[in-house]
């Protein structure tokens, strides 16, 4: 299976590791309204909060990267709620049948860790696509002073 490009920005903010010559004729949106989506809500608009916190001031957040964004905090929500009820009633558990089963928040919980862990990598939120990154350190000067 072919290896997924990295986003330019990331490849940018990495160093230019692998020494290709960049996609000259790549789009350049703009950056993304630190703003959420109207349909974001509870757990996950806490979520997006962080999540634009921390991507906003490293350029990686455009407004077409927003809704990408978005699923992954919806995820992140579904995730937690998903987690607390396998915590609440374990693992497995006891139809009214009396039969064993695996709790179906389980697979619900998983198929959420699967999906945030494939779009954390696009936003280089993982150890192994992070470290593939550097950054400069933030400005600290108070920009009215210049």
């Amino acid at each position: 299976m072919p290896r997924t490009p990295k986003p330019t920005k990331i490849n940018e903010l990495a160093g230019n590791p692998g020494k290709r010559k960049p996609n000259e004729r790549e789009p350049q949106p703009p950056p993304a309204s630190m703003d959420p989506p109207s349909y974001i809500e509870g757990d996950a608009l806490v979520k997006w909060r962080e999540m634009v916190a921390e991507l906003h001031p490293l350029g990686l957040l455009t407004s077409i990267d927003v809704d990408a964004l978005a699923f992954y905090c919806v995820l992140y929500a579904r995730w937690l709620k998903a987690e607390k009820i396998v915590r609440d009633k374990g693992e497995v558990i006891k139809t009214v049948n009396g039969n064993i089963i695996q709790n179906p928040y389980l697979a619900i919980a998983n198929r959420c860790l699967k999906e945030m862990s494939r779009l954390a990598v696009q936003f280089g939120l993982t150890p192994a696509s992070r470290s593939r990154i550097t950054t400069d350190p933030p400005n600290t000067e108070d920009k009215s002073e210049q």
